[in-house]
């Protein structure tokens, strides 16, 4: 099948799109890949519609922005889709399916109390009626549902990237956007994966709060303040850590607060080393046997030198860090590949995630399509 793949992260800055040729279990050819940049309309009236469903009570009525912002992310995908169709001398025919992760607005993690709640807003029938295309979308509910996180969902996708390129087993994918995520493929091809802790959210929404613009570019601001130790501590004594993955996190779950009493610059780099440490404690949940000797890192975190110095900093003897572009993966697509990966297994019926991913208690389909 012939996919196209879409993902809109928290970071509410682009739609990325990639094109997949597989069946769900291998990849046989990879198509262009791009992004489009939010627009602004969209963006206030995502974070709008983000700011209320923070604040929603579980049992009550689904606030009324929902719809309108399902209809807007519907249309912001017809339109990054149209550029990019044009551009690459394609068009809507060319494609079996689309796979649409859709805008999260929300993620709560279950907990013994009650399962988890996970919104991504998009109207998938607007969008299929109007490209003429089936559409695969929801990939999270029904995971949530029975019991798993609903998150990540990219593992197996990762799995099957790392075979594509031949890389043996013990492989690490690590993907640095709101939340930082890592997969790790066991020497028995079995995986582990799961939410570390913030990748470049919390430092985003800092740096916007402030007025310094959108995010830390190339953690320019990071490396010119000091960490605040008593800080730093405090964030990762949070109980969070000590839980055993499988785990998932939503970008606002850690209190920003925290380093209110912050310059900009020490705020930033408190940040960056709350995200560096909480990736090397990842490892401590893997057998010294099975610590990949390379983290593959893919996400707009990459860009950050001074992140991916302090990664390296962090794992050094343990893991390698390299950019995913370093081994020939295209490190901004990794996502949209995904789901159009995600897209060709649920048009066949093949599990989306796992126990060792979403803690599940057995593989588990997922997804839904909307046929025009």
């Amino acid at each position: 099948m012939r996919i196209l793949g879409f993902m809109t992260g928290t970071s509410l800055d682009a739609v990325d799109m990639a094109v997949l040729e597989t069946d769900g279990e291998e990849i046989q050819a990879f198509g262009p890949a791009g992004e489009r940049k939010l627009r602004e309309a969209t963006r206030d009236l995502l974070l709008r519609a983000t700011d209320i469903a923070r604040a929603w009570p579980r049992g009550a009525p689904e606030p009324a922005i929902f719809e309108e912002a399902r209809r807007a992310v519907a249309n912001e995908h017809l339109h990054a889709a149209g550029s990019f169709i044009a551009e690459h001398g394609l068009a809507w025919g060319d494609f079996d399916l689309l796979g649409v992760h859709g805008q999260t607005v929300l993620h709560e993690r279950p907990t013994t109390e009650r399962v988890g709640r996970t919104v991504q807003l998009l109207d998938a029938e607007r969008l299929a009626q109007a490209c003429g295309r089936p559409v695969a979308f929801d990939f999270r509910t029904a995971d949530v549902a029975a019991g798993g996180e609903g998150a990540p969902l990219a593992p197996v996708y990762h799995a099957a990237r790392a075979r594509a390129c031949g890389l043996p087993a013990p492989v690490a994918a690590l993907n640095l956007g709101g939340v930082a995520n890592v997969t790790f493929v066991r020497p028995d091809s079995e995986l582990l994966a799961f939410d570390t802790g913030p990748a470049n959210g919390m430092i985003d929404l800092v740096v916007q709060a402030r007025g310094a613009g959108r995010f830390d570019a190339g953690g320019a601001l990071a490396k010119a303040g000091t960490v605040d130790q008593a800080v730093l501590a405090a964030l990762l004594a949070r109980p969070y850590f000590a839980t055993r993955p499988p785990k998932s996190l939503d970008r606002f779950d850690f209190p920003i607060e925290s380093v209110d009493g912050l310059s900009l610059e020490d705020a930033a780099a408190t940040l960056t080393a709350f995200t560096v440490a909480s990736v090397a404690r990842a490892y401590d949940w893997l057998p010294a046997a099975e610590r990949p000797k390379q983290l593959i890192v893919a996400g707009g975190g990459r860009h950050n030198g001074h992140m991916m110095q302090g990664l390296s900093q962090a794992l050094a003897g343990v893991s390698e860090v390299v950019s995913a572009d370093a081994l020939g993966w295209r490190g901004d697509a990794i996502e949209a590949e995904a789901f159009a990966f995600l897209a060709a297994r649920t048009a066949r019926g093949l599990p989306i995630s796992f126990p060792g991913t979403t803690g599940v208690a057995s593989p588990m389909m997922g997804g839904r399509i909307v046929r025009p």
